[in-house]
């Protein structure tokens, strides 16, 4: 069953060079970056992580917050795994749109797409909170404790945390692109975050992809489903 999935998945692309691709934190998870929601994600090894990543610890208890932002979300040794590279060698083909991630990581960027929307950010930006100079990943991997500008200001990741809204015209993007394709392939997420089942909402095309190991509230609306490890699933497109 599953390998006739795929021949249709592989059609599908086939027939739609401009779909977009709405990656979650299961794509990442290749690479060997935790997720969030699983039964050995971060939800579950620290009770408070999601009050750690939050505005209010960023200002109120930025050590704290440092802390666990630099031992669990800036991993080092990470790379692109199967997946971002196939979507990467896809935008050099011509043969994808955009392709839209909620992770924070980078690694769509980093295996070469051009083409990318961060609907939260990532950590390879950095800024300081009075004179908005920029500074990279290293900086704040490299910095001791809280980093701090040379003016003195507080830098913080140009993602966004718990308590924030997503930067001015991300949405505008996604719905410019999403009007472009009749194909959006979700991967790796369950769709119970806000920003992702936005943008599936916002989907009009005929065709719905979901590549995920658990059911998610838009199974309803998809033209295929396939449940597998997305690692196997990629090996088997050409």
């Amino acid at each position: 069953m599953t390998s006739t999935k795929i021949e249709k998945l592989k059609q599908l692309i086939k027939a739609n060079p401009n779909f977009v691709f709405l990656s979650g934190a299961g794509v990442s998870t290749l690479s060997g970056i935790p997720d969030f929601r699983s039964k050995n994600g971060l939800y579950q090894k620290f009770k408070n992580a999601e009050y750690l990543l939050s505005h209010e610890a960023l200002i109120n208890d930025t050590e704290a917050f440092y802390k666990f932002y630099k031992e669990q979300m800036l991993l080092n040794g990470i790379k692109p795994n199967i997946i971002h590279n196939k979507l990467a060698n896809w935008e050099k083909e011509n043969r994808i749109g955009y392709v839209i991630t909620q992770n924070i990581d980078g690694l769509h960027s980093l295996a070469g797409n051009e083409r990318v929307v961060e609907l939260h950010g990532t950590v390879h930006r950095n800024y300081c909170l009075k004179c908005n100079t920029q500074y990279s990943l290293k900086y704040i991997k490299d910095s001791d404790g809280i980093p701090k500008c040379k003016c003195g200001g507080l830098i913080r990741p140009d993602v966004v945390l718990y308590g924030e809204s997503l930067h001015e015209g991300v949405f505008e993007t996604c719905y410019d692109a999403l009007n472009k394709t009749d194909l959006l392939i979700v991967a790796g997420t369950g769709l119970t975050v806000s920003t992702a089942g936005g943008i599936v909402s916002m989907f009009k095309g005929k065709h719905l992809v979901i590549l995920n190991n658990e059911a998610t509230p838009f199974d309803y609306r998809a033209s295929l489903i396939i449940r597998d490890d997305l690692a196997n699933i990629f090996k088997q497109l050409s």
